[in-house]
């Protein structure tokens, strides 16, 4: 399982990007705007026309996604999750949607139909390269748990340039995540790789 080390070194990378770059996608860790909304795209295919389907945004950040959705037609309940507590601030005083909660402990979720998680698995730092691997796989189990209909994740690629590639981050194989989700979690697996980001995603339909 997810030991807490982890998680408290990736809440203070965070808080960090936050104090630096403010409610911006940088603030988030990405390069730009035009990205962080391609990134949307592809996980809310999941969710496809359905405009009333129950929402988490595991990992929401200062809640960008649950902007996007409203702005593309999603009406549902949302609720972002995020260890960060300051990016849950962030995320309050930016929605202003009634139907949209944010948390910031794991236990206060409740499942619902469909669970979109972005950028959660990249930023390694410091974990060994197994041991991040394993919080990624049992990540997943939870965002299926959590999801009554599928969920969604991105992560960086193997295929990534080798050269362009950092240290710090983690670059999944996303042949093998397919295979594992269709022989572990469920048999409707979509995997998207065809964008001009260095990353992929993965829709699972439960």
């Amino acid at each position: 399982m997810t030991t807490p080390r982890i998680l408290e070194q990736v809440r203070r990378y965070y808080e960090d990007r936050l104090a630096r770059f403010g409610v911006t996608p940088q603030g988030v860790d990405w390069n730009s705007e035009e990205s962080q909304q391609l990134r949307f795209r592809e996980l809310a295919r999941v969710v496809e026309d359905e405009v009333d389907a129950a929402v988490i945004d595991y990992g929401c950040g200062y809640g960008a996604l649950a902007r996007y959705l409203r702005e593309h037609g999603h009406c549902g309940p949302y609720v972002g999750f995020d260890v960060s507590g300051a990016m849950i601030s962030a995320a309050r005083g930016l929605t202003a949607d009634e139907a949209c909660t944010f948390v910031s402990e794991r236990d206060q979720l409740l499942p619902a139909d469909y669970t979109l998680a972005s950028g959660i698995f990249n930023v390694r730092q410091g974990t060994p390269t197994d041991e991040w691997r394993q919080y990624m796989l049992d990540t997943m189990h939870d965002l299926a748990a959590l999801s009554r209909r599928g969920f969604a994740f991105n992560a960086l690629t193997i295929y990534s340039d080798p050269e362009r590639r950092r240290d710090d981050l983690y670059y999944a194989d996303p042949l093998e995540l397919f295979d594992y989700c269709k022989r572990r979690i469920a048999p409707r697996v979509s995997l998207l790789h065809a964008t001009p980001l260095f990353e992929f995603t993965m829709l699972v339909r439960l």
